[in-house]
């Protein structure tokens, strides 16, 4: 007979469904400093994710076998795929986003905006157009901990797009306390953004706020999309029927599309990104602090 506590909050009955309620949080691996920017290559089946003060990114297979992908990493921190199979990775130790070409190469993408260097860019998403859009809070730069201590040259917290055909940098949100984790909606007609600013002031709210976009990425309106109730948002991906699920301090936190909260996955260490990937695409890989964890889920990635 099984006897271990669920890892489930059902917040919402809409969220059975998304669950596997017999499913167990598996810890892969541990012993890492703080892991972040994890994206899975469903091609060569594993894991490539960041231990950013460690400074260093490693490659896990989901029986659990680690090892360095890259050290030096230059603090690299958000992670994803271009629809070239290309890593595209945001470091904080060059201040830049970087893309790892085929060959093994590095071709800087941006480093600065409008002839200053940029922060140190935290995370990033790729739209099926090739644009790449960035977010670029100043974490690396506010100690030597995970990048090095610099005053900041841009006069605000950014979220960025890069042209897919002429490489401009343009910054299309400027608002920010410190935006944070980015994501699509499925048609990508709505952009999220994570609002972390409570990390260092708690007059912040934990907010992922909701962009609606035209055909060329303009902003048409913006709204709230929901409120985090246990520390902060911050890394965060969409299914391919619509819902959120975002990091917490708790855990991994479920939303509707219509920002109903669903639900949560509990995880005993502070959660800072995730990503679908496994066999199948239906499994949650998790980066919490110190360790990776994964848990079966009845949904899969939007792309």
């Amino acid at each position: 007979m099984n006897s271990f506590s669920s890892p489930y909050q059902i917040d919402d009955p809409r969220f059975t469904a998304l669950i596997q309620k017999n499913a167990r949080l598996r810890q892969l691996a541990t012993g890492f400093e703080w892991t972040e920017g994890p994206v899975w290559f469903a091609d060569q089946q594993l894991l490539l994710f960041s231990d950013i003060p460690a400074n260093r990114m490693m490659r896990l297979t989901l029986d659990g076998q680690v090892s360095t992908y890259r050290q030096p990493s230059d603090y690299a921190n958000g992670n994803t795929r271009d629809r070239q199979g290309r890593l595209v990775s945001c470091q904080h130790g060059t201040r830049s986003v970087t893309r790892t070409e085929l060959d093994g190469s590095l071709t800087v993408l941006a480093d600065r905006y409008q002839g200053k260097r940029l922060n140190s860019p935290n995370d990033v998403i790729v739209q099926s157009t090739g644009a790449i859009w960035f977010t670029d809070p100043t974490y690396g730069i506010l100690s030597d901990y995970e990048g090095f201590l610099a005053e900041p040259e841009q006069t605000a917290r950014n979220v960025y797009r890069i042209d897919p055909a002429t490489g401009e940098v343009e910054a299309m949100i400027a608002d920010f306390s410190q935006p944070n984790g980015l994501a699509f909606s499925a048609d990508e007609r709505v952009l999220y953004v994570a609002e972390s600013g409570s990390s260092h002031d708690p007059d912040v709210p934990s907010i992922i706020r909701a962009f609606k976009l035209d055909d060329t990425g303009r902003i048409l309106s913006d709204e709230v999309f929901a409120t985090i109730d246990r520390g902060l948002p911050d890394g965060m991906r969409v299914d391919a029927a619509g819902h959120l699920w975002s990091s917490a301090s708790d855990g991994v936190h479920c939303f509707h599309p219509d920002g109903t909260r669903l639900g949560k996955i509990l995880v005993p260490e502070v959660v800072a990104n995730l990503c679908f990937g496994g066999v199948r695409g239906n499994r949650l890989l998790i980066t919490a602090t110190t360790a990776v964890y994964e848990i079966a889920v009845n949904a899969k990635s939007a792309i």
